[in-house]
């Protein structure tokens, strides 16, 4: 066969392995409801389709283009105000319009805005970009709270989607409804996103991203890249935003404020900066955290900020990265020689943060910030803050747990040398 052939015989091999990739996403979306079909499941799948879609929206400025960005809210929250606004005018005009297509005109206000506060931020890159985008972010928060007619104020502004055009008997009134029109335009733009990575543009952006010297060197407007990516982030972050309006039928100040860029930040860093399905990853396990931590702590956020400390600090690549660095481990079917290793220390991790965060919620039952006393639960068992008890055993689990998983690093380092080492002289042969 010749190599002309050949090539043509791998691509269509890895077409229909991509395409089979989203035939089992949309089988997922799917099934998934019947699976977990309590309105607290379709809920949280909504909100984790909205969240994967603003991941990756993200995920095109920080992981593809290389620009920290922290208002990325802006355009998420200006897409969801636009959309409201839009739901209700559509809703007092009588206008046919179905609400399945709304979510375009979060997409449109959110490449508007990313046209008019791109073509001032993207002048610069690196630390500039990232304070200018501190800045703009700040600045629009600021006016939510101050222009009231458009923005509602700390109340917001409300809307009703069952009002709207009713399409094939759907009047998207149930959960259940919401969740396959979330589904779908995440679906939609899942694949739009990833098209992107694989055009030359996409691959411009990431050598803006690693080298802008040498992208500028060889011809190429580093600033019209990094605009145009912008734009495009803006866009889908719009969508986003504008799903967000339609699920929760609510939009006010907080969805344009510094804390969901700080989330959409969590979640691309923690699931994988640069890889495709790092904030798909991301954006699943933070959502499913904030829903499940926050119904069993008031200290949530302290443990989601830990979290991505010990991630960035120890596994910079992500939970993505973690996996595609077993790749040659799996595909040489040796992944079992590790499982003792990584079980032995992962239960060491979990005694370890047991202790420490049963000192952790002790300590804010103390504190001058709780009222609820010293009383609380733990793991469903009674503990009292104010006892010794309770604070012995959080030493007891905490110091020696950490003393065990120390000494059990260097066991996991050596079998994960000795097992990759193995699966490369087999990938030799």
């Amino acid at each position: 066969m010749s190599a002309v052939a050949q090539t043509g015989v791998r691509r269509t091999g890895r077409g229909g392995a991509l395409a089979g990739v989203w035939v089992v996403a949309a089988a997922l979306f799917a099934v998934l409801p019947y699976v977990f079909s309590s309105g607290t499941g379709l809920t949280t799948m909504s909100l984790m389709a909205i969240m994967i879609i603003f991941a990756l929206s993200y995920n095109m400025l920080l992981g593809q283009t290389g620009m920290l960005s922290f208002g990325h809210a802006v355009y998420y929250g200006l897409g969801g105000f636009l959309v409201v606004h839009a739901m209700n005018g559509i809703t007092a005009a009588h206008l046919p319009v179905p609400l399945a297509v709304l979510p375009l005109v979060g997409g449109v206000a959110g490449l508007v805005f990313g046209v008019i506060f791109g073509s001032v931020s993207t002048r610069r890159g690196g630390t500039a970009f990232a304070m200018i985008s501190l800045g703009l972010g700040e600045l629009v928060g600021a006016s939510a709270l101050i222009l009231r007619d458009f923005f509602g104020g700390e109340d917001g502004i409300t809307t009703n989607r069952t009002k709207l055009l009713h399409v094939a008997g759907f009047n998207f009134g149930p959960q259940l409804q919401v969740y396959y029109l979330i589904a779908f335009w995440c679906l939609v733009c899942m694949m739009a996103m990833y098209a992107l990575t694989r055009t030359p543009f996409g691959r411009i952006c990431n050598a803006v991203r690693d080298n802008p010297e040498r992208a500028a060197f060889i011809g190429y407007n580093t600033q019209s890249v990094r605009f145009i990516a912008f734009c495009l982030a803006g866009l889908f972050a719009g969508i986003a935003g504008g799903l967000t309006a339609i699920n929760f039928e609510i939009m006010n100040a907080a969805n344009v404020g510094a804390a969901p860029s700080g989330i959409v930040l969590l979640m691309t860093y923690i699931g994988g900066v640069g890889n495709f399905a790092g904030p798909v990853i991301g954006a699943v396990l933070i959502t499913f955290l904030q829903v499940m931590l926050s119904d069993a702590t008031e200290i949530w956020q302290l443990y989601l900020g830990i979290l991505f400390i010990v991630m960035v600090s120890f596994a910079p690549g992500g939970i993505a990265g973690l996996i595609a660095m077993h790749a040659p481990v799996w595909r040489a079917r040796l992944l079992h020689r590790l499982v003792p290793a990584y079980a032995l220390a992962l239960a060491l991790g979990l005694v370890t943060f047991a202790g420490a965060a049963l000192a952790l919620e002790m300590a804010y039952r103390l504190s001058a910030g709780s009222e609820g006393g010293t009383a609380f639960r733990f793991l469903h068992v009674p503990l009292d803050a104010a006892s010794a008890a309770p604070w012995s055993l959080a030493v007891l689990l905490a110091v020696p747990g950490f003393v065990a998983f120390r000494r059990v690093l260097p066991i996991v380092g050596n079998a994960w040398a000795a097992t990759l080492a193995e699966a490369r002289r087999g990938r030799g042969r």
